[in-house]
């Protein structure tokens, strides 16, 4: 099986670059070798197919293919609005969620929920999920990543009612 592997954008045919720390650890510890081919990934609907050229202590580089389109996604782009569950449960449900096909989650603040998060906090939680969510679309084949970067919002406003 391929190794796939996300990569923000923009890629380019015929490039060569450094992977990102984060994909360049995962495919060390996969003992990829020179001359093996990943498949990249950038979210916006094609994988690259992408042959190792070096493999450093701390630095994949890769020669960029020509892309290929994927089209596996939904044919409308699903919004998951939730409130926000405690512990590690939210972790769950983002990867779920993206490999189910959701084109965006929206956490939501309700009257009984336990997990309250402002501020940098919340950064932090989004950055997460977002990680989460992409490591969900690696191992499912999603062509196009879970947006998971919206600050939660109380159930409320998120439905343009007043409180």
């Amino acid at each position: 099986m391929t190794l796939r592997l996300f990569v923000d954008p923009p890629l380019a045919a015929g490039t060569t670059l450094a992977l990102p720390p984060g994909a360049a650890r995962h495919a060390q510890v996969r003992r990829v070798q020179p001359g093996d081919v990943l498949t990249l990934f950038d979210g916006l609907g094609a994988d690259w197919p992408a042959e190792v050229l070096a493999m450093g202590r701390r630095e994949v580089t890769v020669r960029v293919g020509a892309p290929r389109a994927v089209d596996n996604e939904l044919r409308c782009a699903v919004t998951l609005a939730l409130g926000m569950p405690a512990n590690e449960r939210m972790d769950a449900l983002v990867e779920k969620a993206t490999e189910l096909g959701v084109a965006r989650l929206q956490p939501l603040l309700c009257e009984r929920s336990v997990l309250r998060l402002d501020g940098e906090r919340a950064a932090r939680k989004r950055e997460h999920w977002q990680a989460v969510a992409v490591a969900a679309c690696e191992q499912s084949g999603r062509s196009r990543v879970l947006r998971a970067d919206t600050a939660p919002l109380a159930l409320l406003a998120w439905l343009g009612l007043r409180g």
